[in-house]
């Protein structure tokens, strides 16, 4: 009977022992994260802008619908593996006692967080907009309690998503900036990183291991930003930390001033000097990189602020060299990329770049498009490739395939459409687009060439105000690429008086449809009484005259009729020499860069805030949804049950309890069989 005993004793005890192992095995293996091979997997990634973080009423402020679970599963079909939801709480939160957070708004964040982790994402959230709205001047002028409100944010996400999966990952703070020095801006951004990091890895469950993600000053890239941050995240000791900074282009590119209408060598160099700082400081320390938003700064005026080629290759290049140094890259769209109703691309051939580019690069060519002028003899044209590496692979009109000799001929990189073929697209009936030639390869984004029939642009006389002056022009197909402004005297007129070529869409707007060339307010603000001669610059190479006197809030155009200019069109126009340092462009908010005007120019940037005083919180878009009523609202929040299915359970304590159950019912088993035969032997 003793030997039963003992056996039964031996296996219950082997039996535990194995299942304490694999459990303490299943639980090191949840909790374990190798944070460069998460970041491999964030790639890439997509922003939820201006929704959770508009400063308003509610997610539809800034002129967005309702987060829908629709929108969260296209962006995963599009083959996105990662989503930065920003969340501003300025205005959804108590701000004072313990700072509660509006618990239906984060019933909202939670059910996006929700989608996005049904759909395998890997989601960042993020304190946003706060950054400007309470925490820049906060941290100087109302330290404790701005710091006490920053604790309370994370204190109450913490808490909230401690058990989530580790797919969710924290983002200490967006773009933050203080008033004071450089050197206390960057005192009070370690004092929040170090609260950040403490409150969370003190909360409990996954916040143990979570995925941080800790900015520089601004997001910016200049070495003294990078260095700080590098040896802050070194002296945390924690390998799940990341650090993130944002890219929106070698600033005169970006925004299209200063005659940097191409995507040339000074873009190119300014990509690589910042991504190679990068990588210097982090990536090559084991440290992985996020750059948490990118695209271009001229998006938030217009994304016609840069013609659509030049506009392409910026994005080819761009995401080429990030991926060559390991970053993750999220794409800023705050609506005007996918629509958020529509689900539709709204410049399907600028996403088609994006997507190809994660796998490859492509060939791109020095112009998209022909301008032909009926009035004038029609000559061949060359478009010449930088191929990467791809070859060409057809050319078509309308699904046509043309044919080589008659219609066009390939030497090395380059197409030369034939005078011919070129002719039977002229009209004088006809002006603007006429056709589009698409040139296809073995492998990358396929190019369209667009051929338009253009006469010179006419410019007519016009009477306005300060507050905007309408020119009534006939584009005669032509399209505007820039436009100079000088004094009578010879000096340079208007804002950013370090340039002549004034900032696209900021200064100037064309509209095609209406015919007009709006001078805006933003120009005369900083334009002196008297004459001022501007030439506006097309992309046929055309330019024209345009004379203006402005007396007091009253402008007018000085002649009726345009005159002629012979100058060199805008494809050869020389950039200006004395562009400001713009040694780090990769943030709107810098300071450091750009003159006193660009600066305060930049932070308005209209991704950031709609056109508004910053603390305003009932800001008003130009477009706002009107499908925001009570009823839609609820709809969104039907799933509001189920909050907790993406939840991770906590493991080691369920597994025990279980373990130790199914250990009692066996010993009990075992002890109920040895009594039996025990009895069994008595008889």
């Amino acid at each position: 009977m003793k030997n039963v005993f003992l056996k039964a004793a031996i296996l219950t005890v082997l039996f535990w022992s194995v299942c304490t192992i694999t459990a303490m095995g299943e639980t090191n293996a949840a909790e374990s994260i190798d944070i460069e091979s998460y970041a491999e997997n964030m790639q890439p990634g997509w922003n939820l802008g201006n929704s959770y973080d508009a400063v308003g009423s509610d997610e539809t402020a800034w002129g967005n619908p309702f987060v829908s679970q629709a929108l969260i599963k296209k962006i995963a079909a599009e083959g996105f593996k990662s989503i930065r939801i920003p969340i501003t709480f300025d205005q959804r939160m108590d701000t004072d006692g313990d700072y509660q957070i509006d618990q239906d708004f984060l019933d909202r964040v939670d059910q996006t967080v929700q989608w996005a982790l049904e759909e395998d994402f890997y989601v960042m959230i993020n304190v946003h907009h706060d950054s400007w709205i309470w925490m820049e001047s906060g941290m100087q002028s109302n330290h404790d309690q701005t710091v006490a409100r920053y604790e309370a944010i994370w204190t109450q996400l913490a808490n909230h998503f401690k058990d989530y999966s580790t797919h969710l990952m924290f983002e200490s703070i967006n773009e933050p900036r203080f008033t004071g020095t450089a050197t206390e801006s960057q005192q009070y951004l370690n004092e929040l990183n170090s609260t950040f990091h403490d409150i969370v890895r003190s909360s409990g469950g996954n916040n143990d291991v979570r995925p941080l993600v800790l900015p520089t000053i601004n997001t910016g890239s200049e070495q003294e930003k990078l260095d700080a941050l590098s040896g802050f995240i070194q002296n945390l000791e924690d390998p799940n930390i990341m650090a993130t900074v944002h890219y929106y282009g070698f600033w005169p590119f970006s925004v299209n001033i200063a005659g940097y209408t191409r995507f040339e060598e000074d873009s190119k160099a300014e990509i690589q000097d910042v991504f190679d700082r990068v990588h210097d400081s982090f990536t090559a320390n084991g440290i992985p990189v996020i750059i948490g938003e990118y695209g271009l700064l001229g998006f938030d005026q217009s994304t016609e602020v840069i013609q659509q080629g030049e506009k392409l290759k910026f994005f080819e290049y761009m995401l080429n060299y990030a991926q060559q140094k390991d970053f993750v890259h999220m794409l800023w769209d705050n609506g005007q990329h996918l629509g958020r109703e529509s689900l539709e691309w709204s410049d399907p051939a600028l996403f088609d770049m994006i997507q190809t580019s994660w796998t490859t690069r492509s060939a791109v060519p020095d112009d998209n498009f022909i301008y032909l002028n009926p009035e004038e003899t029609i000559t061949d044209r060359t478009i010449t490739f930088n191929l990467h590496g791809k070859q060409f692979d057809g050319i078509y009109l309308n699904d046509q395939l043309l044919q080589e000799g008659a219609d066009y001929q390939i030497n090395n990189n380059s197409i030369t459409f034939t005078s011919e073929f070129l002719t039977t697209f002229v009209s004088d009936d006809s002006l603007g687009k006429a056709a589009t030639i698409s040139v296809t390869f073995n492998e990358g984004h396929n190019w369209d060439i667009e051929v338009r029939n253009y006469q010179k642009a006419e410019l007519q006389s016009a009477e306005g105000t300060t507050a905007s002056l309408e020119i009534p022009t006939n584009f005669n197909g032509d399209k505007l690429a820039t436009m100079e402004a000088y004094y009578e005297d010879g000096s340079i007129a208007g804002p950013q008086n370090w340039t002549a070529f004034k900032e696209f869409e900021y200064t100037f707007s064309p509209d095609y449809e209406a015919g007009t060339i709006t001078l805006k307010d933003n120009f005369f603000n900083e334009l002196n009484d008297g004459v001022t001669n501007l030439t506006f610059h097309f992309w046929s190479g055309e330019t024209v005259e345009y004379t203006i006197e402005k007396n007091g809030e009253q402008v007018q155009s000085v002649q009726s009729d345009v005159t002629d200019n012979t100058e060199e069109g805008t494809d050869e126009t020389d950039k200006e020499t004395e562009t400001p340092d713009t040694s780090d462009n990769s943030n709107v908010d810098d300071t450091e860069g750009n003159t006193e005007e660009n600066q305060a120019k930049e932070e308005d940037k209209n991704e950031k805030q709609p056109a508004s005083t910053e603390n305003d919180e009932t800001v008003q878009p130009t477009s706002v949804s009107t499908d925001t009523t009570e009823d839609a609202n609820d709809d969104m929040l039907t799933d509001v049950t189920n909050l907790k299915e993406n939840r991770l359970p906590d493991t080691a304590t369920n597994q025990y309890n279980l373990m130790t159950l199914g250990l009692s019912l066996l010993l009990l088993g075992i002890i109920s069989l040895a009594l039996q035969k025990r009895k069994n032997v008595g008889r």
